[in-house]
């Protein structure tokens, strides 16, 4: 071989060791950048932009992607201790002319967090009505999806603020009585034990979040431990905000409260759930179907708590189904 030939390949090995090695040391020594970087792309490369809107001296952060048209724009809300970029594996099966918005929930990522806010559901539920009219979102009525948490508080914003809503998707909402569930068992025997700090869905150690992803997915998925520690380096500056968060959330003000709400919830609603959910059981499913006129009711084979982690596909159908569904009967009413 040429000697030039010879150094033009060892300067091009050379050149993309460079990028190789620092992902490799950033893999190894840095993996929180890492996964902070997943999701930039990620937001990226599904066209999501990240904007903020304020209200009085409180911030939201949120992402979004489309604009309104005549379809109902599409707001979510996602879990205890998530983010608005959780749904980024349901909105990579969403059409792109569809107005999406993600928002961060209060006190989590790039929205406010004060000591002095009112974290209960109903007082999240008056904070995401705020952000809804920071950004004009109700000037058409909006479908409205929620999960776990973020269900709790979408349910009853969907009571409260009926006028704001054109249809309602509650995912494995929190705020139901229903059999306990692996999840509540644990939080009953910490009690009992005085050892309430240790919060299943509150890891501190890579070892922990091993657990609570166990505890979360039905769907056993293999992370390598320097992502775990990376998952966890990201936490650990909330988890206090966390701890104080779910002890509101899980107060008797709070415990039931789309229980409490779901009689007033008139939009039409579809509620999802992974029939193995550990966190909260299934059967909150029929306790709304049993309330809500007309309740579309799926439950998910082989599927936990994750939903929008474990079947991202199925889900987004399932909402422009329903949608669709909706469309479809408006449209025989206007003809009737």
């Amino acid at each position: 071989m040429d000697l030039d030939m010879l150094n033009m390949f060892v300067i091009a090995g050379g050149t993309l060791a460079i990028p190789i090695l620092a992902f490799v040391a950033s893999f190894l020594l840095w993996p929180s950048a890492l996964i902070r970087i997943y999701y930039w792309y990620w937001r990226r490369a599904l066209g999501m932009q990240v904007r903020y809107a304020n209200y009085d001296d409180y911030q939201f952060c949120y992402s979004y992607r489309g604009r309104p048209g005549y379809r109902p724009s599409i707001l979510m809300l996602h879990g205890f201790s998530a983010h608005k970029d959780m749904w980024l594996s349901i909105v990579k099966f969403l059409p792109k002319n569809l107005h999406l918005v993600c928002v961060d929930m209060p006190g989590h990522e790039g929205t406010t967090r004060s000591d002095l806010d009112d974290y209960s559901i109903s007082g999240q539920a008056k904070r995401i009505h705020q952000f809804v009219e920071c950004i004009k979102l109700n000037r058409k009525p909006f479908h409205l999806v929620g999960t776990s948490m973020g269900g709790n508080v979408a349910g009853v914003y969907a009571a409260q603020y009926p006028e704001d809503i054109c249809s309602l998707t509650l995912i494995c909402p929190a705020g139901l009585p229903s059999t306990d569930s692996k999840f509540i068992k644990q939080l009953r025997e910490l009690q009992e034990s005085k050892r309430i700090d240790r919060i299943p869905l509150i890891p501190s150690t890579p070892e922990e979040m091993a657990d609570m992803l166990k505890l979360c997915s039905y769907v056993r998925f293999k992370v390598p431990q320097q992502i775990l520690q990376g998952l966890v380096d990201v936490r650990i500056p909330h988890n206090e905000f966390y701890r104080k968060l779910f002890l509101e959330i899980v107060d008797e003000k709070s415990r039931h409260s789309l229980h409490e709400n779901m009689s007033k919830i008139k939009a039409p609603t579809q509620v999802i759930w992974g029939k193995q959910d550990q966190v909260l059981d299934v059967s909150g499913a029929s306790v709304l179907a049993s309330a809500i006129p007309d309740c579309h009711v799926y439950i998910l084979e082989n599927c936990g708590h994750s939903v929008v982690v474990e079947r991202p596909r199925k889900t987004a159908n399932l909402i422009l189904e329903f949608l669709a569904l909706l469309h479809s009967i408006d449209n025989n009413k206007k003809q009737a």
